[in-house]
């Protein structure tokens, strides 16, 4: 029974240890570790993207969608919209697919999503870090419609103009609301205080 009890331990831990560098191993590919948004967080992207006035069959993206939290909220939201999720790092990625499998509008790909096609986007989400950002702006500036509204919470895109924003108490982090091809602004990034929405 003892080594049994070993036996699981160990593989446990090396279950752990194999998750751990590999999480690490793909923040220093992209910049980001895989984040979960909170209820509340989630609730904020929400309510920004239903202000955006989204077609009932909306095509959404959710890119870097991590451990599936956010995609998994949205396709609760926007239970006529298909929800497309796209997440590189592999663990997170099986946690997502395991979060939405009785979510019939959302489908998961691994990947990069600058390797995605996202013509169709009729809306986009995104949590990510600083890094990847302002290759993402360049990236929508060349992939999306005009007009096509985009959802980033806590990492702004720097530079860009917020149409709306959102920020909870706390540590919470802030949602802004763009449309693009968001124009280009010489003010700080989160100046503006009247486009806040508490």
């Amino acid at each position: 029974m003892h080594s049994m009890l070993n036996i699981f331990a160990t593989l446990v831990l090396a279950i752990t240890a194999i998750v751990a560098i590999s999480v690490l191993a793909f923040y220093f590919i992209t910049g980001v570790v895989p984040m979960s948004s909170s209820s509340a967080e989630a609730s904020d992207v929400i309510a920004l993207l239903k202000q955006a006035g989204l077609p009932e069959h909306a095509i959404l993206y959710d890119l870097g969608c991590g451990w599936g939290m956010l995609v998994s909220a949205l396709a609760r939201a926007f239970p006529e919209a298909q929800i497309r999720g796209i997440e590189i790092s592999p663990f997170p990625y099986w946690i997502a697919r395991l979060r939405t499998r009785n979510l019939p509008n959302v489908r998961l790909q691994r990947g990069s999503f600058f390797d995605c096609d996202i013509r169709d986007a009729d809306a986009i989400a995104c949590y990510l870090m600083i890094k990847p950002m302002p290759k993402l702006a360049s990236f929508l500036d060349t992939t999306l419609r005009p007009g096509t509204p985009v959802v980033s919470l806590a990492f702004w895109f720097r530079g860009r103009q917020v149409v709306a924003a959102r920020k909870g108490p706390g540590l919470r982090g802030a949602v802004a609301l763009y449309r693009w091809p968001a124009q280009r602004s010489d003010e700080p990034q989160r100046d503006g205080a009247d486009s806040l929405v508490p």
